[in-house]
């Protein structure tokens, strides 16, 4: 036999609601930091490829004649040196495999053969 005392007082309770979420979400501060170190990574690897991409098309742009000036020793280091830093961000940022982005890039064995060397 159910409690009467029970009974009336959670009848007197119906009209209460509870609670409602909030429109806006906690952010602990570690979460909050993690995000932007997430966020300042992805930048920096876009501009290294940037990098990647204006220093290989100097280089094309020499070895097709439309580029009178320059050395092409120092343009093979520069595309290099470029494409290293690249390798570097990638590392930095958890991608580990480099054969996507040399084919995506299209970047030449010679300067894939100066990585790293000075």
């Amino acid at each position: 036999m159910p409690c009467r005392f029970a009974t009336a007082y959670w009848d007197g309770m119906s009209n209460l609601r509870l609670p409602q979420a909030r429109p806006f979400s906690f952010e602990t501060a570690s979460s909050a930091i993690d995000a932007e170190i997430m966020a300042e990574k992805g930048a920096s690897l876009g501009r290294a490829g940037q990098r990647v991409e204006k220093t290989l098309a100097a280089l094309k742009a020499f070895d097709s004649g439309e580029s009178a000036g320059g050395d092409r020793a120092a343009l093979v280091k520069a595309a290099a040196t470029a494409v290293w830093y690249y390798f570097i961000q990638r590392e930095a940022c958890g991608i580990r495999d480099q054969k996507p982005a040399i084919a995506n890039y299209g970047i030449p064995r010679e300067v894939l053969m100066k990585l790293g060397a000075s």
